[in-house]
């Protein structure tokens, strides 16, 4: 690059003389000016976002490729415990989400094929985040996870519902092709319900509002999507997005929904013209149907672009103890990890498992509660053992006893 020196004064490619104290790019038989550089690498840069030839993941591959429903799910026990027919309902979902996209009808009167976005329904720390997690491991495609306690109808403080786009758009380093044949998970979908059964006559803006507005990325329709996410205005620079092609999963823990299922199943029935029903009344949610997340606050429209319709199972003290030591990313793994660094073998006898799941069943917080109560047991023992000279540590019954006791009881000293 350099400054004109007289040598030239004519832009060879818009043909616009050059003041002599502009900046004049001279290659070896041409010059462009500073103006038609700009223009040039604004076109390259469109280019490349659309038209790039590489595509991770499944976005390259053909159906044939694919990991076969069986396979994603024998992929997914490896780091979630029980839960099989929530697996099952994804592996088979996602597996028909990209054969759908591999098999687009050639002619205008073959069938097509529907996507069918899932809503998952599961008590807190039941794995709902994980089995969304895992399965962005596993599959090399865009993927995000969004909120929905941020949005709000548009033209109100907080987020719009386009937002969700952006972060696909960023997953996919901003290459709108494979965005476009990405995956959402949509978490805490229950807090969007609307608060009464009634249709709202006032702004619901961060319930029902939001519910409408998330409609038409559903639906599959081409939206404007902010490529650096916040408010749109009339003078911002949008990229399109089509949603026909992207597979939704929404979860929520839907908190007392086992009481709509079972005034739904009537499982009080008296009188002698009743039909007895054999329910598993520890499991309501195994019978949950799309008229109960009605019941609940779901919008009709919102429940009908999410046909596909799955369970968590509750945790209990067994599944539990399987979730401490046998998944790939096991908590007590990762625990035993931090001390091997430091050259301190740890050991967690049998008696202190125990302890931990009974805790968490009495804490009622699920997997998510694990942690934090090893935490409280472990902070002493991660804050004194590395630097002394010990090669071995086992957390005995009475330590976590009295670790966990002080911790919880310490205001009362």
């Amino acid at each position: 690059m350099a400054k004109n020196k007289g040598k030239e004064n004519i832009c060879n490619f818009c043909g616009e003389a050059i003041p002599m104290n502009s900046l004049l790019i001279h290659g070896k038989d041409s010059s462009i000016c500073e103006v038609c550089a700009e223009a040039v690498g604004d076109i390259l840069r469109d280019w490349n976002q659309n038209h790039s030839s590489h595509s991770p993941g499944v976005v390259g591959k053909s159906v044939k490729k694919m990991l076969k429903p069986q396979e994603i799910k024998a992929y997914l026990d490896q780091y979630v415990i029980g839960q099989d027919e929530a697996k099952k309902v994804i592996s088979v979902a996602v597996y028909n989400h990209y054969k759908r996209i591999f098999n687009q009808p050639a002619a205008v009167d073959e069938v097509e094929i529907e996507k069918s976005n899932i809503i998952l329904v599961g008590e807190t720390g039941t794995g709902k985040t994980l089995m969304a997690r895992t399965i962005a491991k596993m599959l090399d495609v865009p993927f995000c996870i969004a909120d929905a306690t941020v949005f709000t109808e548009a033209g109100y403080v907080g987020e719009d519902v386009e937002s969700i786009l952006t972060r696909l758009l960023q997953a996919a380093d901003y290459k709108v092709d494979q965005a476009e044949r990405g995956i959402v998970f949509i978490d805490e979908i229950d807090k969007v319900a609307r608060k009464s059964d009634n249709p709202s006559i006032t702004r619901d803006v961060s319930g029902e509002g939001v519910q409408q507005s998330l409609l038409k990325l559903l639906e599959g329709s081409k939206v404007n999507v902010p490529p650096q996410g916040g408010r749109k205005h009339p003078e911002q620079r949008f990229i399109e997005v089509n949603t026909q092609n992207i597979l939704f999963i929404a979860s929520g823990a839907f908190n007392s929904i086992d009481k709509i299922i079972g005034q739904r199943m009537n499982t009080n029935v008296i009188g002698y013209n009743s039909k007895s029903k054999q329910l598993d009344k520890n499991n309501m949610m195994q019978y949950i149907t799309t008229q109960d997340l009605r019941m609940f606050g779901l919008i009709p429209e919102l429940c009908g672009r999410f046909p596909v319709i799955t369970y968590m199972d509750s945790l209990d003290a067994k599944a539990l103890k399987r979730i401490l030591l046998e998944p790939k990313n096991a908590l007590i793994k990762q625990y035993e990890r931090l001390f091997d660094i430091d050259g301190i073998k740890l050991e967690f006898t049998d008696a202190t498992l125990d302890y931990i799941v009974e805790k968490a069943v009495e804490l009622n917080l699920g997997a998510r509660g694990l942690r934090s109560i090893i935490e409280k047991i472990m902070t002493n023992a991660m804050y004194e053992f590395p630097g002394t000279k010990k090669k071995k540590v086992v957390i005995d019954l009475d330590y976590a006893k009295e670790q966990f006791e002080h911790s919880v009881y310490s205001f009362l000293d």
